[in-house]
């Protein structure tokens, strides 16, 4: 799904085994650089304390800010990547009874004590704190995760290759304002049968789809210092106010406020 030709892929580290039941490995990672699709043998949060990271699962797309993070189950083959450069703090969490964690990825709003214990979990590194105090750190993260809310962003993406040129075409074009007859004629089938496959591969229409997309390239222009005039009218909005509208019902504040975060 990623345009890999504008991405650098950098090495998975090689972790035979952890050396607790949580374990955090900070990684900060440039703009565009992308690990190659893998699986771990462990559960995996991903998330950043600052910077965008864009993961890939099961042929959905997800963002995530530093008020975000992902929980991707083990054994799941995933990729991600960095937009603009991003201090990845990942936490690898062993399977164990009573977990109390989903076995799906689930996109979760990170706030409250949790950041603070991660970043506290990254410094215990550097004063070399004793075992003791490092569990209990790791047993309240493991409490934190249990209680974070659910969020429900992600960018799924169809298989078949008919549809999927149709999504890399809007992705590249988000302001493309072509609906289901327009494709459908370009595709040689009816708008019905094109609207029928879009549901059953995607799970959503293809207007839910577009606006999906255009909040998911939203995040990422606004990531690289756009202007949020231009973002707006790159995205096929009329005015900077109708997208800023869109925009706070979405993500709850304007995008320059949501940039400055």
């Amino acid at each position: 799904m990623f345009h890999t030709s504008a991405w650098t892929q950098i090495e998975v580290p090689e972790i035979e085994t952890l050396p607790k039941a949580v374990f955090l490995r900070s990684q900060n990672m440039a703009a565009r650089e992308i690990f190659p699709p893998h699986t771990h043998r462990w559960n995996q949060f991903v998330y950043a304390t600052s910077g965008t990271l864009i993961v890939t699962v099961a042929g959905s797309w997800y963002v995530i800010t530093p008020e975000q993070a992902i929980w991707v189950p083990t054994g799941v083959l995933h990729t991600t990547g960095a937009l603009n450069g991003a201090a990845f703090r990942n936490l690898y969490v062993a399977d164990a009874p009573g977990l109390g964690m989903p076995d799906r990825c689930t996109v979760y709003a990170v706030r409250g004590l949790l950041p603070a214990l991660i970043v506290e979990l990254e410094r215990t590194a550097q004063r070399e704190e004793t075992g003791e105090y490092i569990d209990k750190v790791n047993d309240l993260v493991l409490e934190q995760l249990r209680r974070l809310p659910e969020q429900d962003f992600h960018l799924p993406w169809p298989q078949s290759p008919s549809l999927h040129t149709v999504c890399e075409a809007l992705y590249a074009n988000p302001a493309d304002a072509r609906g289901m007859d327009e494709w459908s004629r370009e595709l040689g089938t009816s708008g019905r049968t094109l609207s029928r496959r879009f549901e059953k591969e995607v799970g959503i229409t293809l207007r839910e789809w577009r606006h999906k997309l255009r909040l998911f390239r939203a995040l990422e222009w606004l990531c690289a210092g756009r202007n949020v005039t231009d973002v707006a009218l790159d995205l096929g909005y009329a005015s900077t106010s109708s997208f800023t509208y869109m925009f706070r019902q979405e993500m709850g504040c304007p995008p320059s406020e949501w940039r400055s975060r």
